[in-house]
């Protein structure tokens, strides 16, 4: 029991900590050796179906579509006693539960809900995202891939799509294209739901620097899409996007490479470091600010638990989380000197990926400037920045 619990919230983390020490077992201590990218997406479909089947995926969605019908401060519980095993998991599968579900849900039919809630919420369907274009990252609504209707109502895609995370082992995707060139760029947007196995579908792998290759480029060359694919109206595509993005920076957090301020104290237990006044002002800083991304998360999971749309302080989350984690995995290599960037300490390689996971994060998602102006312009009301482009159509515009 952690003595900020409630008498209900200590029992609710019994029963998680219960259920963990049985179902995770195997998950206890790390793999001898990393798991191969097949064997990871493998086991993450399977222990998404022991979370489901035991109660304890989608602690926030409504029992009738096979949640939990849970709190807030139970779905943290959980992850927080989740987060000391090792388990193996990764963005194909939250894109799908905290991205495309919830967008589908909100924007699509019933059918639509229905066709694609359980399979996710059991690991059966994966999900990449396919937004972002070579010209079209921060400013994502200057997108080119044009989806064009055809006489029957499907729709034949065509274009390109970059840094889809995880899309070459993705069941399906969620996919943003420009229906309507004739209008400003933000309205003639249209969303769909893709099977990457539909023909005309070329997916490269990008070689990172840090040698993983968990990106993509996705080329699209007459893909055909049922109308029944399409979620939202069209020309309502980028009310979808923006409803994508903003599951996505409420819930922004590193993963495998993630890194917080008890990691780097146990670390460093015992050591110089942990003495050093100003390191301790460093410490108690990044603290404060995991537990206020932690709270403000809270209320955030309130208002979608109650169906309620996020605004635009949704991105304080991800703009104080990838800043912290930089800062905080930069201070643990730092400290531990040449250990810290070549050696064997333990807290080298954690930290290594956090550090680089951390400069990802301040672009991927918006990058900071993207949300500052955003949080500036609709949460304190500033005046907003001049755009040229702003009501011109799409078609005027200079390449």
């Amino acid at each position: 029991m952690h003595f900020e619990d409630t008498p209900e919230e200590a029992a609710f983390r019994a029963e998680a900590r219960d259920w963990l020490a049985k179902a995770a077992a195997a998950y206890a201590n790390p793999p001898t050796a990393p798991w191969e990218e097949a064997e990871l997406v493998r086991l993450g479909r399977a222990w998404q179906r022991t979370k489901a089947e035991g109660g304890f995926a989608g602690i926030l969605w409504p029992q009738e579509i096979g949640g939990r019908g849970g709190t807030p401060m139970q779905a943290s519980i959980f992850d927080e006693e989740e987060h000391a095993y090792n388990i193996p998991t990764g963005v194909f599968i939250t894109i799908g539960m905290n991205m495309a579900v919830p967008t589908i849900r909100r924007h699509g039919t019933p059918e639509q809900a229905e066709r694609y809630t359980r399979p996710t919420l059991l690991g059966e369907m994966t999900w990449c995202q396919l937004f972002s274009e070579p010209a079209a990252g921060s400013d994502l609504a200057n997108l080119r891939t044009k989806a064009a209707q055809r006489q029957d109502g499907s729709w034949l895609i065509n274009g390109q799509k970059v840094w889809s995370s995880w899309a070459h082992h993705a069941d399906y995707a969620i996919l943003l294209t420009r229906t309507d060139p004739s209008v400003a760029k933000h309205k003639g947007l249209t969303f769909f739901v893709l099977d990457m196995k539909t023909p005309g579908i070329t997916i490269r792998p990008i070689r990172q620097i840090s040698g993983k290759s968990d990106f993509n480029e996705v080329f699209l060359e007459n893909v055909v899409i049922p109308d029944a694919n399409r979620i939202g109206k069209v020309g309502e595509g980028w009310a979808c996007a923006m409803t994508t993005l903003m599951s996505e920076r409420a819930g922004s957090r590193g993963g495998e490479s993630d890194l917080d301020v008890a990691t780097v104290i146990e670390a460093l237990r015992g050591t110089d470091a942990l003495a050093d006044g100003a390191a301790q002002v460093k410490l108690a800083r990044w603290w404060t600010v995991e537990q206020g991304i932690q709270n403000f998360r809270h209320r955030l999971t309130t208002r979608m638990s109650k169906g309620e749309p996020l605004g635009a302080e949704a991105a304080l989350v991800k703009l104080a989380y990838a800043r912290k984690l930089q800062d905080i995995a930069a201070f643990a290599m730092d400290v531990e000197g040449y250990e810290g960037v070549a050696g064997d300490s333990p807290l080298r390689e954690q930290a290594e990926a956090a550090y680089q996971w951390g400069a990802v994060m301040r672009i991927a998602g918006g990058a900071d400037e993207i949300l500052k102006n955003q949080l500036s312009e609709r949460v304190l009301g500033m005046p907003g920045e001049i755009r040229a482009d702003k009501d011109i159509p799409f078609d005027q515009l200079e390449a």
